[in-house]
């Protein structure tokens, strides 16, 4: 909801409450931010001076004040406080955080069949109990819905009506938003909650197609349009269509009944969610929660031609990305090669605990690929496991022939009368000799007694 500073003629202090900026303005008066001294901030409504010279106006005020506190809903906006004596009366009511149904819509286009049946769903439970209270909101339209991260709530009680109470209008006026009026409204008729069951209706309609179902005019085309033109569906989903044309029936009997509609709604949401574009809507799939649009939702309308082509950019710079040659399928995460070849190129755990990782497109040891050097936690590097064999072996090597030099040394030293050097003697070796040398305690060099 879009916040502007407060102007010059505005209080600063209301009752109890401390306005902190404005966020709106409507035919009834001027809607604030504000917080009270435990800092619970809330949505007060300051009533314009005319409309608070008049006694009329007055007493339908204190009524419907009566009324919405009878509201026990989690679909609508709790009233906090109201002052009905003061020179201009107000009320106030919790502050809901996010953005309207309209600007939601007007800023990223349609929602999913899955979405709008959810928020059609959490809606008809809020007018349930609205309506359960002897209350008809009168003005439903999407301005009026607030997308909390809670789910949608219900707001502006401004003009509602308690069942049963006379209208306090003259016959011909209306009393409403154009294009989501219902035709008893428009004709000064009676209302009932049937009325707030076509104005969901033409609300999710907009919803679905990012327009009212009576188009766009003047105030006089609209209230005919919705009189005596039939509603235009033609760009809600299929899923919708047949039970939101039920509910935007010109005769009132013939609208679903709000229970009734909050059941057809969960049964549409509940298959739309699960349905071919698949996955539960976000955080869970309830009602308003996380409203970030899911990868297999396609917007229709406005933003479709935008939405196409991000869809395409993202997939000319997936193209892009190297992928596994087809004839070399990648090895599954967890194999190990077997034979003589995996045991000596195996990679010993460290001391550390830690393990050379194969680079990804890495050879096998042995093979044309190589390994690249693993950095250890120092910043340095260590060779490859291939490396690390081949000094093992060398030194192997040299540690044997050197025994075996040494070996040699022994015995022929124990021929001769001089035990210096490695030369060989022309005389025949004594073996017997040769051997004990080899095998005494004795150091190399040392004769025997």
């Amino acid at each position: 909801m879009a916040m502007m500073r407060l102007r010059r003629e505005d209080p600063r202090v209301v009752g109890t409450f401390r306005l902190h900026r404005r966020l709106g303005a409507g035919g009834m008066g001027v809607v604030y931010l504000g917080s009270d001294k435990r800092g619970q901030r809330v949505a007060l409504k300051v009533i314009r001076p005319d409309l608070a010279e008049d006694q009329e106006f007055r007493s339908r005020f204190a009524r419907e004040v009566s009324a919405a506190r009878r509201i026990r809903g989690g679909c609508t906006a709790r009233l906090v406080a109201a002052d009905l004596d003061a020179d201009r009366p107000w009320f106030a009511t919790q502050y809901v955080p996010g953005p309207s149904l309209h600007d939601k819509v007007n800023e990223e286009g349609p929602l999913s069949p899955a979405q709008v049946a959810s928020v059609g769903a959490a809606l008809s439970e809020g007018l349930l109990a609205v309506h359960d209270a002897g209350v008809v909101h009168r003005d439903l339209k999407p301005s009026n819905i607030l997308l909390s991260p809670k789910g949608p709530r219900i707001i502006d009680f401004g003009i509602a009506w308690a069942t049963g109470a006379s209208t306090l209008t003259h016959v011909g006026t209306a009393v409403g938003s154009p294009g989501f009026l219902a035709p008893e409204q428009v004709r000064g008729a009676a209302v009932t909650p049937a009325t707030d069951i076509f104005a969901l209706g033409a609300t999710l309609a907009y919803a679905c197609t990012a327009d009212s179902p009576f188009g766009q005019g003047s105030s006089e085309v609209m209230l005919y349009r919705v009189v005596h033109e039939e509603a235009q569906l033609a760009g809600v989903p299929d899923a919708l269509a047949p039970l939101l044309a039920s509910c935007l029936a010109k005769d009132p009997a013939d609208r679903p009944s709000t229970l009734s509609l909050s059941l057809r709604l969960k049964e549409i949401a509940a298959r739309e969610a699960h349905g071919p574009s698949g996955g539960l809507l976000e955080n869970g799939g309830g009602a308003g929660a996380g409203w970030e649009r899911r990868p297999s939702d396609r917007p229709t309308g406005q933003r479709a031609e935008e939405y196409a082509r991000q869809r395409t950019e993202r997939g000319t710079a997936g193209a892009s990305a190297p992928r596994p040659h087809p004839s070399r399928p990648p090895a599954p995460r967890n194999a190990r090669p077997s034979g003589p070849a995996s045991a000596a190129g195996r990679n010993p755990r460290r001391p550390g605990g830690r393990t050379a990782r194969r680079v990804p497109g890495a050879g096998p040891p042995g093979r044309s690929g190589t390994r690249t050097p693993v950095r250890t936690t120092s910043g340095g590097r260590r060779p490859g496991p291939d490396r690390r064999l081949l000094r093992q072996r060398v030194i192997v090597f040299v540690v044997v022939t050197l025994l075996v030099a040494l070996g040699i040394a022994a015995a022929q030293g124990c021929q001769g009368p001089t035990t210096h050097g490695l030369g060989v003697r022309q005389s025949a070796p004594d073996t017997s000799a040769s051997a004990s040398a080899v095998g005494m305690p004795y150091g190399v060099g040392e004769q025997t007694p």
